[in-house]
C-alpha cells in the first residue's frame, strides 16, 4: 500500500480522536504510574488548557483571515497567514491536539499511553503536514520558503 493515497484524508481531529481511543485502551491492560489524582488532574488541565489554546488562536486566526480552515483541501488557502500564533508555530491546531493527547495520557496514568502522542505526531507529520507544504509552497512560493524558514513546524 502506498501511503501517499493516506495523505490528507483523514481529519487531524479525528486522527486525535482515533489515537486517544488507542490510548485509553492500552492503558486499561498495561501498568500505571503511581501519580495522585489530584495531581495528575490537575497537570492534565494544564497541558490540555495550553493544548486548547493553541488550537483556538489557529482557528481564529485563520477564520480572521478568510481562509480555509479545512485541513483535507489546503489548495483552498487565499492567503498564507503568519500572524498571531502562526508566528510561534505553524501548525498550532496540530500542536493543540498533540498537547490534548499528552494531557490525556498524564490522565490516563500510563506510560505506553505515550506512545500515542509519538504516533499521532508520526502520522500527522507524513500524511497531513508534508503534503500540506507542498501545497502551500506550490501556491505561495518564495513567500512560504520565507515563512518556512522563519517559523518552526511544532514549537
Amino acid at each position: 500500500m502506498n501511503l501517499r493515497t493516506l495523505e490528507l484524508k483523514i481529519p487531524p481531529p479525528a486522527v486525535a480522536v482515533i489515537v486517544a481511543f488507542l490510548m485509553w485502551g492500552i492503558s486499561r491492560i498495561t501498568a500505571s504510574w503511581e501519580i495522585p489524582a489530584l495531581a495528575r488532574g490537575a497537570i492534565a488541565l494544564v497541558i490540555a488548557a495550553s493544548g486548547v489554546s493553541f488550537s483556538v488562536s489557529g482557528f481564529t486566526t485563520f477564520r480572521r483571515a478568510k481562509t480555509t480552515i479545512n485541513p483535507r483541501t489546503p489548495e483552498a488557502a487565499s492567503s498564507l497567514v503568519s500572524s498571531g500564533v502562526y508566528r510561534i508555530t505553524r501548525n498550532p491546531m496540530y500542536l493543540g491536539l498533540l498537547l490534548v493527547l499528552l494531557a490525556w495520557a498524564v490522565f490516563l496514568s500510563s506510560a505506553w499511553a505515550l506512545a500515542g502522542p509519538a504516533v499521532f505526531v508520526i502520522y500527522i507529520q507524513l500524511l497531513q503536514i508534508t503534503p500540506e507544504e507542498r501545497v502551500l509552497s506550490a501556491l505561495f512560493g518564495t513567500e512560504y520558503s520565507a515563512y518556512k524558514a522563519k517559523v518552526r513546524r511544532w514549537l
